[in-house]
């Protein structure tokens, strides 16, 4: 437990340091002309003491973003739209939801690559260049599209998610279904089983291992997906609505409160999908 903590504690306390000594560089300014402005002495300690407690800085510290978050999450019910624990749901959300149907995009085309070659050679070059495009300029688009046909709200959010994370479980399940031995795929013929047969006895348990590889990255990105999402539609929920309301006012402190909100979530996707990794991969009797 030692040799795992002390790296990650170094690497914390430096990333920590790093951030202060940032924040004091792009405050310096501000809160200099503030000290001067308000007659106030302008020494060294006074204007890096103003530069760690502005209202709005350039860059906050950390304590002012672990107070704002302690606040948002402590001083309102979680179904206040004042509580990041609100906009962390909707976010979510969208992002579980996108991340569903990728899911199933991904295993269908996956399976139609494996299984025919007409598609392995058509299919998968256009699956490689449609990550080519930049989410940004494709969302607004996704965004219109669908509410020009009366699809709003999660749904154009869900499919921004599911365009952005059904290439790694396309490519991983691709690899997983190639993985199983092919002595083992021999004595299925031998045996005369069907190509379904052989899918769910064989395939698709040898490629468990790689799903929930390309699962993990595919929800960190499927919360990007998310918040991406929301910024096109203008709604006031969501951690992007949360991000796009403190850039109009210049709310700093809000907009890093949300970025970690953000982090936080995807920690925590990721965890559950490792859980679900030991129990599943447990009992099939892997390590």
């Amino acid at each position: 437990m030692t040799s795992r903590a002390l790296p990650v504690t170094v690497m914390t306390l430096l990333l920590l340091l790093t951030w202060y000594a940032g924040a004091a560089w792009l405050n310096w300014p501000q809160a200099a002309e503030a000290l001067t402005r308000a007659g106030k002495p302008a020494g060294v300690a006074d204007v890096l003491a103003q530069a760690y407690a502005m209202k709005r800085p350039i860059l906050p510290t950390p304590d002012q973003v672990m107070v704002e978050l302690w606040n948002s999450l402590t001083g309102y019910a979680p179904t206040s739209p004042r509580n990041l624990l609100f906009h962390a749901w909707v976010t979510a959300e969208a992002a579980l939801t996108g991340l569903a149907m990728g899911l199933v995009l991904g295993i269908l085309l996956a399976a139609g690559i494996v299984y025919t070659r007409t598609l392995e050679a058509s299919l998968l070059p256009w699956v490689i260049a449609s990550q080519t495009v930049p989410i940004l300029a494709i969302a607004p688009m996704i965004v219109v599209i669908l509410g020009n046909i009366g699809l709003t709200g999660l749904l154009p959010k869900a499919v921004i998610c599911m365009y952005l994370c059904f290439f790694p479980i396309t490519v991983g399940m691709v690899k997983g279904l190639r993985s199983a031995d092919p002595l083992w795929l021999d004595l299925m013929r031998t045996y005369s089983a069907s190509g379904m047969r052989a899918f769910w006895s064989l395939r698709l348990p040898a490629s468990m291992p790689f799903l929930f590889a390309s699962l993990k990255v595919s929800v960190a990105i499927s919360v990007v997906g998310a918040i991406v999402g929301e910024l096109p539609t203008g709604g006031q929920a969501g951690l992007g609505a949360r991000l796009l309301s403190g850039s109009y006012y210049g709310q700093t402190v809000q907009i890093w409160a949300a970025l970690i909100m953000a982090s936080l979530l995807s920690v925590a996707l990721i965890a559950v999908v490792r859980g679900l990794e030991l129990v599943l991969l447990g009992r099939a009797g892997a390590r």
